[in-house]
């Protein structure tokens, strides 16, 4: 008779509590002033729920002076950009962006609201123009899944058409339609216009000529080819930044920081079978002395091979707190919805 096999162990991601605190203590010792991380995974992205998870750490913290906050992350909500802003200059007066690595789309929005943002030799901001997954978008046939739609493509579409067209005969957005349902190309001209107000609002913040917010906005949302195009310290002192160098040693315990933040969230996905699995990749943290929150999958995903998708089962999936109380570390959940 055999015997049933033992459970798969499922992988948890490692915690690197120590060993981050002590960079972050480093840094503040170098630069003087109140350190935050904010770092996103590839798979975590800049969200509202962060705006909640950073009034967490700053009501351990309170308010100051002023605040440098490492910022890595490839974009998110653009909306949530400006309430994390708004939320850290509740709480300090002063604030420094400091980005050694990739701060791209909502994150460069989060960084243009810094009186000063310090980039090293690997940093790059990027463009701000506008995409979207709608309720009506394309559909990816091999995943099964809606796809974003920017702005820009719609345009570049309609310039080639004009531009081979002859004497402007037809009508572009006639042929557009059949592949991009009217509303979503209405919702993205919407959020095009969002974005540039919400820049424009967020520069607001330490620049008080709104000609000089609005010129750098429409720079940022219409003057790049693509929304991933690297804007380096070079581009950005151009643009009209207020820009700076950070100190080599600065630079490194930053990308150090990076190196235990991208450990943390590996991949931690326990493979059952081919059609089910478990996630505990850890998405998004934020941290500064005595205090680290982090988001955290925790679900079983089955595949439904009739509808071609995954679905997501027993989802404990939240934020999770490590805290230093009396020189001791204290573990405990804190739920947003």
């Amino acid at each position: 008779m055999n015997e049933p096999s033992e459970p798969k162990r499922v992988k948890q991601p490692p915690l690197l509590f120590d060993e981050t605190q002590t960079i972050i203590a480093k840094l503040e010792i170098l630069t003087g002033y109140k350190i935050l991380a904010y770092w996103t995974s590839a798979r975590g992205g800049v969200c509202s729920n962060d705006v909640l998870a950073l009034y967490e750490v700053f009501k351990k913290i309170g308010p100051g002076e002023k605040i440098a906050i490492f910022i890595k992350s490839s974009g998110g909500n653009v909306e949530a950009s400006l309430q994390f802003v708004n939320l850290v200059r509740e709480y300090y007066k002063n604030m420094i962006a400091l980005v050694p690595l990739e701060c791209a789309s909502a994150a460069t929005m989060i960084a243009l609201g810094a009186d000063e943002i310090q980039m090293g030799a690997l940093a790059y901001l990027t463009a701000i123009d506008s995409s979207l997954t709608h309720q009506l978008s394309p559909i990816d046939e091999l995943h099964n899944r809606r796809v974003s739609v920017s702005q820009d493509e719609l345009a570049r579409i309609v310039a080639l058409w004009n531009s081979n067209s002859q004497d402007g005969q037809g009508n572009p957005y006639t042929d557009i339609f059949k592949y991009v349902h009217p509303l979503v190309v209405g919702a993205i001209d919407r959020a095009s216009s969002l974005s540039i107000k919400l820049c424009e609002e967020i520069l607001s913040y330490h620049i008080e000529d709104r000609e000089e917010c609005e010129r750098i906005s429409k720079v940022l949302n219409s003057n790049y080819p693509s929304h991933s195009y690297p804007i380096t310290v070079r581009e950005a002192k151009r643009i009209g930044l207020k820009i700076s160098s950070l100190s080599p040693t600065v630079n490194d315990l930053l990308i150090d920081l990076n190196t235990l933040y991208s450990e943390m969230a590996q991949k931690a996905i326990t493979d059952f079978n081919e059609y089910n699995y478990h996630d505990n990749e850890i998405l998004n943290i934020l941290e500064t002395i005595g205090s680290q929150v982090y988001y955290q999958n925790d679900q079983d995903l089955a595949y439904m091979k009739e509808e071609r998708r995954w679905q997501s089962l027993n989802n404990e999936s939240s934020w999770r707190r490590i805290e230093l109380l009396d020189g001791e570390k204290v573990m405990s959940q804190f739920h947003i919805r």
